[in-house]
């Protein structure tokens, strides 16, 4: 039998995370919740699970805060999870039955996201694949946005074929919000690499990216979900773009 430390980073999500703590309780060994200092009833649900360590530390970034938490966890094999995501019944079946065969191992996942109400499952956005499952004495979290898992060269990742499901914007408008953060992070990365955009790219990569998603990606088989999800990603290229080349020019 292997232990397995479930690790999640909150801030204010109150919404979220009584579904995510429900989806890995009869999975986890232990569950290490890292809290930005939430000022909604996160903590509250957090505490009522018996298994969660809550710990709460100034925000450094996603994937210092990450590998933080990975350290605060009791065992070494790790699944982590954002707030808003949840296991699919079979995915806690699978997990279950790889700790009592010994058989935990780097793993990656598909990730289903919903999306105002609506499973998408083209746009780009599905399946999606996220490594989540891993022994922390070999990866960690690199990257200011977008964290990706760094694992050791000639290390085997082997895929499960189910879902975790991201309930990623319950409103356009929480889309809209999530763009504005993201691409303020975005742009002061680029900036920071001295990485400043060429104007055409503005306009071209924007439009790429439009038809990208809804065109070549398939997002108009997701209705109009997937018109929005095509418009409001093009919309994040064009922001983040824009908001590069400003930095430069007040720079200057």
């Amino acid at each position: 039998m292997q232990n397995l430390s479930i690790v999640i980073i909150t801030f204010n999500e109150e919404k979220n995370i009584g579904r995510c703590l429900e989806s890995v309780k009869d999975v986890a060994d232990d569950i290490v919740v890292l809290d930005s200092f939430s000022t909604d009833r996160t903590e509250a649900i957090c505490r009522s699970y018996s298994k969660v360590q809550f710990i709460q530390r100034a925000w450094e970034g996603y994937s210092a805060s990450k590998n933080f938490a990975n350290e605060q966890a009791k065992y070494d094999w790790i699944l982590s999870l954002d707030a808003d995501e949840a296991l699919n019944d079979e995915l806690i079946s699978i997990l279950q039955d790889l700790k009592r065969t010994d058989s935990l191992h780097t793993y990656s996942f598909n990730r289903l996201t919903n999306y105002c109400g609506t499973w998408i499952k083209h746009s780009g956005w599905y399946p999606d694949k996220k490594l989540r499952l891993f022994n922390r004495s070999k990866s960690k979290w690199e990257g200011t946005i977008h964290e990706e898992l760094s694992v050791p060269a000639g290390e085997q990742v082997k895929h499960i074929n189910q879902d975790i499901l991201h309930y990623s914007y319950y409103t356009l408008d929480d889309h809209l919000k999530q763009i504005e953060k993201f691409t303020d992070i975005a742009s002061k990365d680029l900036y920071a690499r001295g990485k400043k955009p060429a104007a055409y790219k503005l306009w071209l990569n924007t439009i790429a990216k439009f038809i990208s998603y809804y065109f070549l990606h398939l997002g108009f088989l997701d209705g109009a979900a997937g018109f929005s999800i095509a418009r409001y990603s093009a919309w994040a290229t064009w922001l983040k773009y824009r908001k590069t080349r400003d930095l430069f020019k007040h720079a200057n």
